[in-house]
């Protein structure tokens, strides 16, 4: 394709991709993939070197051009991961088991398009040459081979199991990020994700009623549902980024990217550790909804339970290092042999397929 220069030419480029990917564009013909901006939390720079200045209405306002690229890096990769999840999801659409998860998940869909288009927009528009062929790079890339920016997003999401832990935990971790990124000192970034923040809830929403309505109908096995949950927590956890991360210390010095609770806390940031300290806030949320979840299983039946923080993690301190969901240091034999216990194998995805042919497997809404 000849090269984007217009944000009409990246319009035309995304209908193709929908297309592309598989998509029944019919499905989202009424819908308006149009560019939304809201408030902000505040006029000034937050935090960092920079605060208390005017928020950057333009890059070219920025005074560093380290800063300008690290912005670039930032809403690109947060555009990848919209794309990327429709990606993920596109086979979903022929198989939800309600009309109520059928239109939930296309709501989900669009929304995810829509917020990829918003990052796109930012990037034709603010960026120049670079910019533009970024936003031309987001349709280009793909989940299913494996060519997406994070290897969060090159997994597939392959039922509906799947589909409700994933917008339990993995959308989740999107909650933090666009909330950190509300605080951002490029003032479009920021008020980018007032709308999209808005539109989010919806998502984290749809995972926990399904798994509630999962565990509601008491056709699901309760160790299927452990062994998805063990899928898909590691993974939201990478998705906070490395430890002692060099990046987000200088995202959070250059005013670009806030905490969580920017704003709503009294304690100094410790620069050195804010990807730790978001993922902290992450887990105990995720706790507290594994309890809730387990107030619905009867007494005699097993509990559901986030796995270690160290299990089966890709980035960060305990990158491939080989311990149990109990946090126990196993060899690389016996972790193996774990691995194939405690994640979804080929025998699990036989008993899942028949019994999501059942019409009742999940409470209907």
């Amino acid at each position: 394709m000849a090269k984007i220069t217009t944000f009409d030419d990246w319009t035309d480029y995304f209908r193709q991709w929908q297309k592309e990917i598989g998509l029944d564009t019919s499905r989202f013909n009424d819908y308006k993939f149009e560019v939304k901006f809201g408030a902000v939390p505040a006029e000034t720079i937050e935090f960092g070197d920079y605060a208390g200045r005017p928020k950057w209405e333009t890059v070219l306002q920025i005074p560093d051009q380290r800063v300008r690229d690290a912005l670039l890096h930032l809403i690109t990769y947060q555009g990848d991961t919209e794309f990327a999840s429709v990606e993920q999801q596109r086979n979903l659409l022929n198989t939800a088991p309600t009309e109520y998860d059928l239109q939930s998940a296309t709501k989900i869909m669009r929304e995810e398009m829509r917020h990829g288009t918003q990052m796109s927009y930012l990037l034709v528009k603010y960026f120049g040459s670079s910019g533009k062929l970024e936003a031309q790079k987001l349709l280009e890339r793909r989940a299913f081979n494996n060519s997406r920016l994070l290897g969060a997003f090159n997994q597939d999401v392959q039922d509906w199991l799947d589909f409700y832990c994933y917008t339990e935990l993995v959308d989740r971790d999107g909650k933090y990020q666009l909330t950190m990124l509300n605080h951002s000192g490029f003032k479009p970034l920021g008020a980018s994700m007032t709308p999209m923040l808005q539109e989010e809830f919806y998502h984290l929403l749809t995972g926990h009623t399904g798994l509630t309505r999962v565990v509601k109908a008491h056709k699901v096995p309760t160790d299927l549902i452990q062994k998805h949950i063990n899928k898909w927590f590691s993974v939201a956890l990478d998705l906070f980024g490395v430890d002692a991360s060099s990046s987000a210390y200088w995202f959070y010095v250059w005013g670009l990217k806030g905490r969580y609770d920017e704003g709503k806390t009294s304690v100094p940031a410790d620069r050195d550790r804010l990807n730790e300290l978001a993922r902290q806030h992450y887990e105990k949320e995720v706790v507290g909804l594994m309890d809730a979840l387990n107030k619905l299983i009867p007494e005699n039946q097993p509990k559901l339970k986030l796995p270690d923080l160290k299990f089966h993690r890709s980035i960060g301190e305990f990158a491939g290092k080989t311990y149990s969901i109990e946090g126990e240091l196993l060899s690389p034999e016996a972790y193996a042999k774990h691995l194939e216990e405690v994640l979804p194998n080929a025998s699990d995805k036989v008993r899942l397929t028949a019994i999501l042919k059942e019409p009742d497997w999940v409470l209907a809404v």
